[in-house]
């Protein structure tokens, strides 16, 4: 039975990037991508380069600041909604909802937080809030879905290298992993969790301190499953190799392997 790799990515920056996104698309060929934190507007996403890799592509830009992006192999994805419900004010590019290869896709960049308490801080929660109330739906849904993005949560010890330099940081806070539980009693599936539970898997490495070549790492980057594409559940993982690349983003590709849906087979 042949599989359907979906993997997310966040790029940081995708004029730097697009060399080591290109390269990583051609070595490893996952059929739907998710990217975040593109830094670029509507009209500087590059969907004739990666149209000439393989790939249609929807995106959703915003200047200087995040941006999320849905690749698909060999296809079009199929837009469903740009930007969550709830919010009619917020402007910010952090959500693009699609349909791939018979998956509903949603790509995600949820606000980082920082400084911690603050107004930064008090948006990455109601922007959670607002995701909790719309996942709800996805989840029940009779569909497959995945929730696929930079999450900016680190949902317990396990997930980085060592949280007591973490401890004030918004992505440790027992707020941020309350709602990410919330999300996950839903009945989502965290794939790379539920494959590897008791093992420490990073996603992140930032630039300081030499936290890749020491592998002080972090697991925000996650791959959300509903009960419906749960069962396909086939292997997960990361593409490290990426994160030693030159002028590589601070993530790695984090994927996940299923078992094609039989709308997905080609």
């Amino acid at each position: 039975m042949k599989t359907l790799k979906i993997a997310t990515f966040n790029i940081n920056g995708l004029r730097a990037r697009l060399p080591n996104v290109l390269q990583w698309l051609a070595r490893e060929g996952p059929d739907i991508v998710c990217l975040q934190e593109l830094k670029a507007q509507h009209n500087a996403f590059p969907a004739s380069e990666f149209e000439a890799a393989g790939y249609g592509s929807l995106h959703q830009g915003q200047a200087a600041w995040n941006g999320v992006a849905i690749l698909a192999r060999d296809a079009e994805p199929l837009l469903i909604r740009k930007g969550l419900p709830g919010d009619e004010h917020d402007t910010q590019a952090r959500y693009l909802e699609a349909a791939v290869h018979g998956v509903v896709v949603g790509c995600l960049y949820l606000p980082n937080g920082n400084p911690q308490p603050g107004p930064k801080f008090d948006y990455k929660l109601a922007w959670f809030e607002r995701l909790i109330s719309h996942a709800q739906g996805l989840q029940a849904s009779e569909h497959p879905v995945v929730l696929a993005g930079d999450f900016n949560v680190v949902p317990t010890d396990l997930d980085i290298y060592n949280p007591r330099s973490w401890l004030k940081d918004a992505l440790l806070q027992p707020q941020s992993r309350e709602c990410y539980q919330r999300l996950l009693d839903q009945g989502w599936i965290d794939s790379i969790r539920h494959l590897y539970p008791e093992e420490r898997v990073y996603t992140f490495w930032d630039y300081f301190r030499q936290h890749w070549q020491k592998n002080s790492g972090l697991r925000i980057d996650h791959l959300l499953l509903n009960p419906v594409l749960a069962h396909s559940l086939k292997a997960a993982g990361v593409d490290a190799w990426v994160r030693n690349e030159e002028h590589a983003s601070d993530h790695a590709p984090t994927w996940v392997a299923l078992k094609r849906p039989r709308a997905a087979t080609r």
